[in-house]
This record gives structure tokens, C-alpha cells and sequence, in this order.
């Protein structure tokens, strides 16, 4: 078609004396670009309540954070390796102490804390298919290719998706695998029973399949198609489905199962689709590739707190105050003081996290140097 026969919407000339609208100023994408202000003393946050646990999860990460490039740039490995060095024989009985000697607290942005929680679910399911047991738990596909995130940007391209004629176009989402996209390709590690009690499995991001025998497979994050996460509890709120009490994770599932069309039809609208490997060892793992710890692991966003780092919350719900130690990712968790909890597996655990909505404030601690060094490079670093 000539481009000269595409109609065009007629533009009225600007009126001078109109006011014009301000562009919003976009979300900051960084720690440095959020802004720094210096927290309290350590030694003022920390309690012995917490402390040891969050040591002992602190020495999990050491491996990583000594190596690993820290995205949010807050850090570099070397501003890591006084602290694991100190970490590996201090003694857990003062380990309040091992905080407040080696960080100092800082704030992202404003501080203003939300934080939600995550568990280790259990849900009926089986090694091979058998009658009752037909929900496909299927390994990374080797067709899902990754590319960088500048390479992404430049070239147009998803981050994550398939090859198609010579260019990486988006993978499969949610609806169409479901629909058989990925069936007659020996993908299945598993197959669960239940549809919904896999779909929350997949957000969560690891759990324990329970096995027709009474064994426990244990799987874990594997990979993810490259699709945005959709949280279906806010879509089903805004359009009037949940009623007060119901925002829960058990209200959606209550909602889900009475509803199982409609509920089949808002679980796809999340199009995000995760994969899963076998746990043969400890686990479940984190995004640092180590294993998390129940009521001490807290998953945030990288851009803004550094993977390994203690976080000390202040919020409005008790049981998820204190030190924690951000060695995990979510594809909800976006956004500077942003956090998701983790619980651990069991009743408790899934209690908790499925009602966990707390609000406050969240000082990440940096090791000891690190402020003093992003105060010098002028920005938007330091404030006190």
C-alpha cells in the first residue's frame, strides 16, 4: 500500500495560550537513580532476635556477591569480601554485632517499604502421566533463547523468546502451551493434578510435588518464557470479583475453583510461564543460584537492592519485621522497597505469605566504604 493513501488524523494548530502538559518524569530504573539518603546506626536496627539466622543465610551468599556483578551498582565484589571473610568464623551467639560492624544502612529513594510473601507449596503430582495426574511440568525447552538486556534494547528484540526466521521473536505464552505448544517434545519432568494448585506452584517458583507413592519430588526455577507477570488478584479486584476479605491468595483460589471457566479464562491473562528443573539437593534455590532460608530470605529487585545484601524492615505487620537477606528475584517484585517474604513450606508458610501485604520502611545495609564512595561521585547519591 503507498503510504500516501493511509488516512491521517488531522492535528489542530496549537493554541499558544494553552497550557501544555508536563510529561511525567520517568520511574527511576536504578539505586543510584532512586537517590541515597544514609540510615541509622546499625547497631540501632539490629536485634539478637534474627540476627544469627540472617548471619548464617549471609554465608549461603558469600560464594556469589564476592564474584557476581552487582546490577544496581551500589557495590562491587571487593566491598563484599571484608564482611564474608569476617562472616566465615564469627560466632552466631553475637551476631548482631558481625552487623553492625561491617554495614552501614541506607535508604532507596524514600524508604516507603511494601512487601508481600512467598512459600514452598506442596501439591499432589506424579513423575509420569497417569489418569488424574495431566497437567504438564515442563523443564526449560531448548528453543527459549536469552539475550542480554542492552542487546534487547538496541536490536527491538524480547529478552528472552525463540528464534524466528534469524531474529529472536516472543516464546510461547501462558495460553498456548497450555493449549499443547509444547506437547510431543519430551519436555514433561512431571505432571501435576491440579491446574490451579500449578498455577500458584509457578508463581511461587519452587515446591514439592507429592508423590501417588508418598515420595516428595522437589523442583525448582528453571527458566521463564519472557512474558510480563500479570498478578490475576489486582486484574480480579479492579473488575469487582473479589469482594472485601477475598484479596487473599486462599479468597482467589476459593474464587478460581468456584468459577473454573471464567477462572481458567483470568489465570491466562498472566501470560508469564515458568519452568522447572529437579532438586536433588539443598534448596529450594534462589536467583543467586543457593538455597533460601524459611522467615530470612526476602526476594527484591537488583536494579535497586544488591542480590546478598541484609535488609532490615519496619513494617506494619510484626512477623515480618527484622533482618533478611535478599537472595532471590520475582516477576511481581519491581521497584525500589519492594519485597516478597519467604516462609518456608507447610501450613504455616502458606498462611503467612498468602495474607502477607505490609507496608513501612526497608533500610538496605551496604558494606562498610561503600556509601562513602558513592557520596564522591557527585549524582544523585548521598544524602544525609
Amino acid at each position: 500500500m503507498l503510504a500516501s493513501c493511509i488516512p491521517r488524523a488531522v492535528t489542530p494548530p496549537l493554541d499558544p495560550g494553552a497550557p501544555t502538559a508536563t510529561p511525567a518524569p520517568a520511574a527511576p530504573q536504578s539505586a543510584i537513580q532512586a537517590g541515597l539518603r544514609a540510615g541509622p546506626a546499625v547497631a540501632s536496627l539490629i536485634t539478637p532476635a534474627k540476627a544469627a539466622a540472617a548471619l548464617a543465610a549471609f554465608r549461603i551468599s558469600c560464594p556469589s556477591v564476592t564474584e557476581r556483578e552487582d546490577v544496581s551498582g551500589l557495590t562491587s565484589p571487593g566491598d563484599w569480601r571484608p564482611a564474608c571473610e569476617a562472616a566465615s568464623s564469627w560466632p552466631e551467639a553475637n551476631a548482631a554485632a558481625f552487623f553492625a560492624a561491617h554495614f552501614d544502612a541506607a535508604e532507596v529513594g524514600g524508604g516507603t517499604s511494601f512487601a508481600t510473601g512467598y512459600f514452598e507449596p506442596e501439591i499432589l503430582g506424579s513423575r509420569t502421566r497417569l489418569p488424574g495426574y495431566e497437567v504438564p511440568v515442563y523443564r526449560k525447552p531448548p528453543d527459549l533463547v536469552e539475550q542480554d538486556q542492552a542487546t534487547a534494547e538496541a536490536t527491538g528484540t524480547p529478552r528472552r523468546g525463540r528464534m524466528v526466521d534469524g531474529a529472536i521473536a516472543p516464546y510461547f505464552e501462558r495460553s498456548e502451551i497450555e493449549a499443547g505448544a509444547l506437547a510431543g517434545r519430551a519436555l514433561e519432568i512431571a505432571w501435576a493434578a491440579d491446574e490451579i494448585d500449578f498455577f500458584f506452584l509457578q508463581i511461587q517458583g519452587s515446591g514439592r510435588l507429592r508423590l501417588p507413592d508418598g515420595g516428595v519430588m522437589r523442583i525448582g526455577y528453571a527458566g521463564q518464557n519472557g512474558r510480563d507477570y500479570v498478578g490475576i488478584g489486582k486484574l480480579m479486584k479492579d473488575r469487582g470479583l473479589l469482594g472485601p476479605g477475598q484479596t487473599s491468595m486462599q479468597g482467589i483460589v476459593a474464587w478460581l475453583r468456584a468459577n473454573p471457566e471464567e477462572g481458567r479464562a483470568i489465570m491466562r491473562e498472566n501470560k508469564s510461564y515458568i519452568f522447572f528443573q529437579e532438586l536433588t539437593g539443598a534448596g529450594p534455590l534462589g536467583a543467586l543460584g543457593r538455597p533460601v532460608t524459611s522467615q530470612v530470605t526476602v526476594a527484591a529487585d537488583p536494579r535497586f537492592v544488591p542480590l546478598g545484601a541484609p535488609v532490615f524492615l519496619q513494617l506494619d505487620r510484626p512477623e515480618a519485621n527484622g533482618l533478611w537477606i535478599a537472595q532471590d528475584t520475582g516477576g511481581a517484585i519491581k521497584g525500589a522497597n519492594r519485597f516478597d517474604t519467604f516462609w518456608g513450606a507447610g501450613d504455616y508458610a502458606a498462611t503467612t505469605a498468602g495474607g502477607m501485604s505490609a507496608r513501612g520502611r526497608a533500610y538496605v545495609l551496604l558494606p562498610k566504604g561503600s556509601l562513602a564512595r558513592l557520596g564522591t561521585r557527585g549524582a544523585s547519591a548521598v544524602k544525609r
